[in-house]
């Protein structure tokens, strides 16, 4: 496992459902709609978590085309994820907590026939760590400091 990367963040939670992080120089804010009980400073968690696999996949696709010498005018992606909102809410269910379903429909604004626009998005996706992470079982730790 030589040559791992470590990336970090750090996210602060006050006597509000907001809660910010400084990633890279950048303020980020996750809060939860009015009805919710927040004040809609920002998106959920689940709304950045999907606009972290779109934001994936169109990166490595930007990578991708550059090595391939393609000229990516754009990329349109649309994520659409289900889930049960009962387990979150803390409420029995047999459903598991996260999604059950997660489809990203994607555009691509490139010189391709449709058959290499579908093996381009193959290739994107394969490579897209946030793609793997959510397709395979990734082990995740939790402790208290």
């Amino acid at each position: 496992m030589a040559g791992l990367k470590t990336i970090s963040i750090t996210a602060n939670m006050g006597d509000s459902s907001a809660i910010y992080a400084d990633i890279r120089d950048h303020k980020m804010v996750i809060d939860q709609p009015t009805a919710a009980g927040g004040k809609n400073e920002g998106p959920t968690p689940l709304e950045y978590f999907l606009f972290s696999l779109a934001g994936c996949i169109a990166s490595i696709a930007r990578i991708a085309a550059m090595q391939k010498k393609i000229d990516l005018r754009g990329m349109e992606l649309k994520v659409d994820a289900t889930l049960n909102p009962a387990g979150l809410m803390g409420k029995e269910t047999e459903d598991r907590v996260g999604f059950q379903t997660i489809s990203v429909d994607a555009s691509i604004d490139a010189d391709m026939s449709e058959s290499e626009k579908k093996a381009f998005l193959d290739a994107v996706c394969d490579r897209c760590p946030l793609h793997d992470n959510i397709k395979l079982e990734t082990r995740v730790d939790h402790q208290l400091v």
